[in-house]
């Protein structure tokens, strides 16, 4: 009995504790975090809108249709071997869908068809003279746009290889939103946030720029793509220790080694925030919904959870009677901290712990 006593006593003043110290550090810092974010978002304006990365490819008329899939179905094969993506030729009137998980490859099948389309000619050698052309086309768009790219954050002595890296992201899309247009405005936001603070804004700049580079090439290789981008840009002769941590460490999946990092972090989350700036699936937004109010009812002392904003927040209700208001803010931090461990979301999740007692009464 004695040790039970002790044991709610201690639980008792280490939440009372770090309540104490959290309250202590979050006076001191949140004011001037607010300032030097508010002043970043203020200075930096760019489009939230994002493409639609579902491709569909107009047709004149449903006689086309059985043109693109040819005699035993001849053309359409060699238009997904020469591409290496799916056709889906279906009942919906006056389109043909183009369906890849690499947008570059998406991209050239698209735009071969069209071209084939307009020309009327369809037969597999017209079809891998058209997408060979095609390809050499996006290539050379895709090098255009990392050299616009690297001009606009005036960034220089880049690798071609990665300028190549770069512009392949403007195929990218991370919840509906443009890789490349991300990372510039990360590089514009890590640079205000780095010269307010007292630091060098062209090195953050590069930092924030190069953070997604990794993106472009993921979906070819393994791992995740902070370590495929960090050991991409030391190959190709990236030397300078910050933006290198910043490349792999931008998900914590490294300790930061430089104040750039966690910068980088910051302006990554406010980037990725932005009303607009990303959109989800019905399904993955509902298995979020899901997820988060599972975390939070598996605590002890909670009653009900309920997950709010789009899944940018969740109010949890707990048992007053057996829960303190200190045991509250430890509930707060440890939904959270399971919550950043077991879920990937963009953005953040605020929790909200709802603690009262309620005192009813009837007159007759």
């Amino acid at each position: 009995m004695l040790l039970t006593r002790v044991e709610e006593e201690s639980r008792h003043e280490v939440a009372k504790m770090v309540r104490q110290v959290i309250e202590k550090a979050e006076d001191e810092a949140k004011d001037k975090a607010i300032e030097i974010t508010l002043m970043a978002i203020q200075r930096v304006a760019t489009e939230v809108t994002s493409e639609s990365t579902v491709r569909t490819v107009q047709i004149p008329s449903d006689d086309m249709k059985g043109r693109i899939i040819g005699r035993e179905g001849r053309n359409i094969r060699a238009i997904e071997r020469v591409t290496g993506v799916d056709i889906i030729v279906d009942d919906t009137p006056g389109v043909i869908i183009v369906s890849c998980f690499d947008k570059v490859r998406q991209a050239v099948a698209v735009e071969a068809l069209e071209k084939l389309i307009a020309d009327g000619r369809m037969h597999p050698t017209r079809i891998e003279e058209v997408v060979e052309k095609t390809r050499d086309t996006i290539n050379e768009r895709i090098t255009k746009y990392g050299k616009e790219a690297a001009l606009e954050v005036n960034i220089r002595g880049l690798h071609p290889k990665i300028i190549d890296a770069m512009g392949r992201m403007y195929y990218r899309s991370s919840y509906g939103q443009n890789v490349l247009r991300h990372s510039v405005e990360v590089a514009y936001l890590s640079q205000l946030i780095a010269e307010q603070l007292g630091l060098d804004g062209r090195l953050a700049r590069r930092c924030g720029f190069l953070h997604d580079i990794g993106k472009a090439m993921d979906h070819e290789m393994e791992g995740g793509h902070p370590k495929i981008g960090m050991d991409f840009a030391r190959q190709h002769g990236e030397r300078e220790e910050a933006v290198l941590n910043a490349i792999g460490g931008h998900h914590a999946d490294i300790p930061s080694t430089t104040f750039y990092t966690p910068i980088v972090m910051a302006a990554d989350a406010v980037s990725s925030a932005r009303p607009g700036a990303r959109r989800e699936s019905m399904e993955r937004y509902i298995q979020r919904l899901n997820d988060l109010q599972d975390i939070a009812l598996a605590h002890k002392g909670v009653n009900e959870a309920y997950a709010i904003q789009a899944g940018r927040e969740v109010r949890v209700m707990i048992d007053a009677d057996r829960v303190n208001d200190d045991e509250a803010f430890l509930i707060a931090h440890d939904i959270a901290k399971q919550v950043a461990d077991e879920m990937t979301f963009p953005g953040e999740i605020k929790v909200t712990v709802l603690r009262e007692t309620r005192a009813i009464e009837y007159a007759r």
